[in-house]
């Protein structure tokens, strides 16, 4: 049985406190893995070369990237908007993440023009 102490604690959210708790953090750190996915592309290429080289099956191999490359770019994205939140503020962290986004797609079709 609970205590009114704790009932009183477990109402109140305050388990849910802190930074992580702030949706917009949660916002702007999605804007920021979207951004920097392809920078973070490099050393998920060489993870890559060393699965093929470890000889994995092909049907453990593709989750292994997949999950890797979600984890990496989340806690990459959690990570820096934390840290602009800090320095910026959670309002202008995410409004420069959505800059991000837009620099990132540029490079990306700039590249692909490279091609052609």
């Amino acid at each position: 049985m609970l205590s009114s102490t704790e009932a009183a604690w477990m109402v109140s959210y305050e388990l849910m406190g802190g930074p992580l708790a702030d949706a917009s953090v949660w916002r702007g750190a999605l804007l920021w893995a979207i951004a920097l996915y392809v920078p973070l592309s490099a050393p998920l290429s060489t993870l890559e070369s060393s699965l093929e080289e470890g000889g994995l099956p092909e049907a453990v191999r593709q989750p292994v990237l997949v999950i890797s490359s979600l984890l990496l770019a989340l806690v990459t994205g959690v990570v820096t908007q934390l840290g602009f939140s800090w320095v910026l503020g959670p309002s202008w962290a995410s409004s420069l993440g959505v800059v991000a986004v837009g620099w990132s797609v540029l490079i990306v079709l700039a590249n692909a023009g490279k091609d052609n």
